[in-house]
């Protein structure tokens, strides 16, 4: 059984921009910064650390904890080193495990390859002592094995989470492409917004920025919903523990938000307020989110202090450019007439569409929609 109390370098993941939001997150939890990436954070902790890691961060992707750090040239080498590794202590023989990574070494032009090899070094070594041995494959709902091997380079994880955890579990229902939640938790994290104040969300889509608001102003851990997790997978996993620390998280959270804080979240389209609306209900916040079918125009911003967040179609996939210079005005027409006193956000990726919106920036934060680069631009609305 493997040792869920034993400290390590726990490398967690998140996409490009995202770090500062994630490194706010850990420090606020207590844990070091070790070291900071373009897009991911080292700290040091346990197992027993990567479930609560798992359960509470709400910008990162994989919590990846650290079983050996090597050098290695080749293949070879690395196959060695990893049958040094009792895998028998953190895989059951009739379990499991599946192998991801990340390599840039001039040796290995196919990544399969390299996957096939830990895999080998995995399976051998438990059936060698254990006498049976493992299945294998590209389910992530089980054990996961993540290598990282960078030139020389080379280092071991286990995967905590599995599934990226940006996966909550209660996006069930979608319409056109859906925002992730790790994406969305960053730029609510990015704006001025503070809990207790207002939310509003027009062209709202599937729900998710108004979502993860409503988790943030419950302080509700996003991991709660979601049942698995590779974690728990891992020989030694204590599930009275895992229950224990669910228990706690749900305690700390708050059962509602103050009747002068509302969010309030709004579409035209009456497929995308249906599927928003069902999404929050399997997040447990529907009563906590004002759903309406209505041009953004028609959109209530109510008095008091507050952010409204735009994430407007940019050109990728959706409509032309051309078509959507008149939304983009529309946008910068509806902060100055309806939004004074507010803090104005819109997410993009096309720069040009941006200036179309006729308001100076206050700011433009650099954040990543999959490998597109965009902007959320802020706008101080006097």
């Amino acid at each position: 059984m493997s040792d869920f109390s034993a400290p390590s370098t726990i490398s967690i993941t998140c996409p490009k921009g995202i770090t500062p939001y994630l490194k706010e997150e850990l420090e606020e939890l207590g844990f070091p910064i070790v070291k900071e990436r373009l897009a991911g954070i080292e700290t040091k902790g346990s197992l027993i650390d990567c479930m609560k890691l798992n359960l509470t961060l709400s910008t990162a992707h994989r919590v990846h904890y650290m079983l050996k750090e090597f050098k290695a040239s080749n293949a070879e080498e690395v196959q060695k080193k990893l049958s040094t590794i009792p895998w028998e202590r953190y895989i059951d023989k009739y379990g499991y495990v599946s192998i991801t990574s990340f390599i840039n070494n001039p040796t290995i032009t196919n990544d399969q390859f390299a996957n096939l090899m830990v895999k080998d070094a995995i399976v051998d070594r438990i059936r060698q002592r254990r006498g049976a041995r493992p299945d294998s494959g590209s389910d992530l709902t089980k054990t996961v094995v993540f290598l990282f091997w960078k030139g020389n380079d080379a280092a071991i994880y286990l995967d905590t989470s599995g599934e990226s955890i940006s996966r909550r579990g209660y996006r069930t229902n979608s319409h056109t492409a859906p925002m992730q939640e790790t994406l969305a938790a960053a730029i609510i994290k990015a704006s001025k917004w503070k809990p207790g104040q207002h939310f509003i969300n027009p062209m709202c889509g599937s729900g998710t920025l108004a979502i993860e608001a409503a988790l943030m102003a419950l302080k509700r851990a996003p991991g709660l919903l979601r049942p698995n997790y590779g974690i728990k997978h891992i020989l030694g996993f204590d599930e009275e523990k895992w229950n224990e620390l669910r228990s706690e998280l749900k305690q700390d959270s708050l059962k509602d938000f103050p009747e002068y804080s509302r969010i309030l979240a709004t579409d035209i389209d009456a497929r995308a307020i249906e599927a928003a609306k069902k999404n929050a209900k399997t997040a447990g916040v529907d009563h906590l989110i004002e759903f309406t079918q209505c041009d953004f125009r028609d959109t209530e911003v109510p008095y008091g202090d507050g952010v409204v967040v735009f994430n407007p179609p940019y050109g990728e996939r959706i409509g032309h450019d051309q078509a959507l210079e008149g939304l983009y005005k529309t946008i910068g027409d509806f902060f100055k007439q309806d939004c004074s006193g507010k803090w104005g956000y819109v997410f993009t990726g096309n720069f040009d569409l941006a200036k179309k919106v006729g308001l100076r920036t206050n700011q433009r934060i650099e954040l990543y929609n999959s490998t597109i680069e965009c902007r959320l631009l802020e706008y101080e609305l006097y």
